[in-house]
């Protein structure tokens, strides 16, 4: 199955897309009654709308679920060697606020506090269901979604320590969608083995494959979930690759046209919007400038 997050007429809710007619059929039913299920079971569950909407007449929202938290991981390919970094000892992991999410088709926005804004595309896991003893942990997922992780990799070079909360947090930078797809769907039991490349005005500058993930996706889950429970609906960022700007000393630009892709699952087109300004006021939280 496919499915999506969409707003029509001002109004959001699930919708199943259907292969045969490109069509969204709204899902009635309540996310935690089929978020757990799989297969015939699933679709039974999801109570659909006779409607069809044609996927032109809905904008497509970020594939989460309201309430759900949105989790990132990082240095989990092995292109960390080319920026001078070791393999930890376990994954690198960090929470982006829901406000950071924009749509498969949605402006980037350019933040004030950066001046390196990088692309990572990455594949994103959608918990289903609490992991509970499940051995298996990815077994406990809905399915699959893509993800671009935009970084401000500027951030924190004046205090000299990590700042992921500019890094990564910042409002309306990160692109997720266009819907999650389900392992059943896709032929994915375990691990995921997917192409995944990301172009900048048609140039490619990444291209990599899931398979070359240094902490596999069970490992990721359990590590997550040992410290923080993943609940149904919880969005999980699994880390990017190699041909990032970090790597060339290319970072994006306003008016910059960003595709990101992983095969069967989906791609995502967005834009980079012209900078914003702060105001006076909150321009005292700008890097290098006086709080007080």
């Amino acid at each position: 199955m496919r499915i999506a997050r969409v707003e029509v007429g001002g109004r959001a809710f699930w919708a199943l897309l259907e292969d045969e007619t490109h069509r969204l059929r709204p899902i009635n039913a309540p996310f935690a009654h089929w978020a757990g299920l799989t297969g015939a079971q699933a679709l039974d569950a999801l109570d659909l709308g006779p409607e069809r909407l044609p996927r032109s007449a809905a904008r497509l929202l970020p594939p989460l679920e309201p309430g759900g938290r949105v989790f990132g991981v990082g240095l989990n390919y092995p292109h960390l060697q080319r920026l001078g970094s070791t393999v930890p000892a376990h994954p690198l992991a960090y929470m982006k606020p829901e406000s950071a999410l924009v749509g498969a088709n949605d402006e980037i926005h350019y933040p004030p506090l950066t001046t390196q804004l990088d692309y990572e595309v990455e594949l994103v896991a959608v918990i289903g269901r609490p992991l509970l003893d499940e051995p298996r942990a990815s077994h406990c997922l809905l399915g699959y979604t893509v993800g671009n992780d935009i970084s401000a990799r500027d951030a924190g070079k004046q205090i000299g320590r990590l700042d992921l909360l500019t890094q990564k947090a910042m409002d309306r930078t990160t692109p997720v969608g266009p819907w999650i797809v389900t392992p059943d769907e896709l032929g994915v039991r375990g691990q995921p083995m997917l192409n995944m490349q990301l172009t900048v005005n048609d140039e490619l500058r990444q291209q990599d494959n899931t398979r070359q993930m240094i902490f596999p996706l069970d490992e990721l889950l359990n590590y997550l979930d040992a410290r923080i429970t993943l609940r149904p609906g919880d969005l999980v960022f699994t880390g990017s690759s190699h041909g990032v700007g970090l790597e060339t000393g290319r970072f994006l630009q306003p008016g910059d046209r960003v595709d990101a892709q992983i095969s069967g699952v989906g791609r995502l087109r967005n834009t980079i919007a012209a900078p914003r300004a702060l105001s006076g006021a909150r321009a005292k939280g700008r890097l290098g400038q006086p709080l007080a």
